[in-house]
C-alpha cells in the first residue's frame, strides 16, 4: 500500500488506536489493532489488489459505486464477514444481512443498520433514487468511540435519533443525497464532533464548513470526490 498517496486520520478509543483511510468517493478503510475494516470498495477510488485484506467488509447498498465485485474480490478473504442489505445479498454470496435498525457485534465492535435513502431528489419516473428502506448507513461503535458512515442518503427525520456520534461521514452529492445546505442540516440534527463530507464529486466541500461555521461542529474535508 502506498500510504503516502492515501490520507489517513488517527482517533484514540478504549480499545485501541483507529486509523481512518480516505480512499475516495464512498470507500474507506478502517484499521484498529492491525485489523481492517472496507466500506463500499470500489475499484475506481483505489488498488485493492494492493491494499490489505479486510476482517469486516460493510456494504452499504447495491448501486455498482458502492458494490463492486472485482474491488471485492481483492480485499475479502475466506474469514472476512460482509454485512449487506438484501438486495446486496442477491449479488454477494455468504454475507449477513442487516435490516434498518438491525444491531450486531463483532470482535468486539458493535454495528447498528440504519435507514439511507431520499426524501427530495427523484428519478424522472418519480421514484427516488435510493427508496427507503433499501440501502443501510452503518454505525460502528469502537468502545468509547462512535463513527456514522451515512451511505447514500438525504438529511432524514431518523437521524435525530443518532447519539453520542464522535466522527460522521454525510454524502453530498447532488442529484443522489444532498446540497451543502441539506448536509448541514442534517449534522445539525444530530451533532456529531467531527464531520467529513465524502462522495461529494464536484460539490463545493468547503461551502459545508462555512454553513457550519461555530455550530460546534468540527468540519474535516479529505479527497473523497
Amino acid at each position: 500500500m502506498d500510504k503516502p498517496t492515501i490520507e489517513i486520520d488517527t482517533f484514540p478509543t478504549s480499545m485501541g488506536q483507529l486509523e481512518l483511510y480516505f480512499l475516495g468517493h464512498g470507500s474507506l478503510m478502517l484499521s484498529l489493532n492491525g485489523k481492517f475494516i472496507h466500506v463500499d470498495p470500489f475499484s475506481r477510488v483505489a488498488d485493492y489488489a494492493a491494499l490489505p485484506k479486510a476482517e469486516i467488509i460493510l456494504l452499504t447498498h447495491e448501486h455498482h459505486d458502492h458494490l463492486d465485485l472485482e474491488a471485492l474480490k481483492h480485499v475479502r478473504m475466506e474469514k472476512t464477514t460482509v454485512f449487506l442489505t438484501e438486495l446486496c445479498a442477491q449479488q454477494v454470496q455468504c454475507g449477513i444481512v442487516l435490516k434498518n435498525g438491525g444491531t450486531t457485534s463483532i470482535d468486539g465492535i458493535q454495528v447498528q443498520a440504519v435507514p439511507a435513502y431520499n426524501r427530495v431528489h427523484l428519478r424522472e419516473n418519480g421514484q427516488p433514487f435510493h427508496p427507503r428502506g433499501h440501502g443501510n448507513g452503518y454505525v460502528l461503535t469502537f468502545g468509547d468511540l462512535r463513527v456514522y458512515v451515512a451511505g447514500d442518503t438525504e438529511d432524514i427525520p431518523e437521524m435525530k435519533a443518532l447519539k453520542d456520534i464522535h466522527i460522521a461521514f454525510l454524502p453530498m452529492n447532488l442529484p443522489y443525497t444532498m446540497t451543502p445546505e441539506m448536509t448541514a442540516e442534517a449534522a445539525r440534527s444530530f451533532m456529531p464532533k467531527i464531520l467529513y463530507p465524502y462522495h461529494y464529486g464536484s460539490t463545493n466541500a468547503q461551502a459545508l464548513a462555512d454553513l457550519l461555521a461555530g455550530s460546534g461542529i468540527e468540519v474535516r474535508i479529505r479527497r473523497m470526490a
